[in-house]
């Protein structure tokens, strides 16, 4: 069964217990990632679309370096972790220092890497780790933007997840 909502994991070894208790329960785990900054309702979106995928949700988060080395400044790492954190469906927040998630990943083994609708499977560089296990990668589309403008690829609000999973 799905893990507590009170008590939602924030380090790698408590994200790996995790995943090791939903397996041996013959659970799904999923993963994502990203910066989350801001988070905002696209993100939260995909994040729901992701968790109802699986059995349980965890959010892989660069770390303030990781964003600076990429993109420039993050707001503080602790504020995108607790925020994550707070979201119903999400079992826990992993930060990661370097500046693709393959290691974390490495070390989770999801089954299913969900990625927002803007990333094609092919272009990802932990699309081949990830299937060395088995696992997936699967696109989430986006969803109807607070202006009400629909990005390409998206669903419109309500309509159900269109999910674009990769071929092995």
């Amino acid at each position: 069964s799905a893990p507590s909502r009170s008590v939602p994991v924030t380090d790698l070894d408590a994200a790996r217990a995790l995943a090791a208790r939903i397996r041996s329960t013959g659970g799904t785990v999923v993963a994502t990632g990203g910066v989350f900054d801001p988070l905002h309702r696209g993100h939260v979106q995909s994040l729901a679309a992701a968790r109802a995928l699986g059995d349980c949700l965890l959010v892989l988060v660069n770390s303030e370096a990781s964003v600076r080395r990429r993109t420039g400044a993050a707001a503080p790492l602790a504020d995108r972790v607790a925020a994550l954190a707070a979201l119903d469906g999400v079992d826990g927040v992993v930060p990661f220092e370097t500046d693709d998630p393959r290691a974390v990943l490495d070390a989770l083994r999801p089954d299913l890497w969900v990625k927002g609708g803007d990333h094609d499977p092919a272009d990802l560089p932990e699309t081949p780790l990830v299937r060395s296990w088995g696992g997936e990668v699967v696109v989430v589309p986006y969803r109807t933007a607070p202006d009400g403008a629909v990005p390409d690829g998206a669903a419109p609000d309500g309509a159900g997840p269109r999910v674009v999973r990769s071929r092995r």
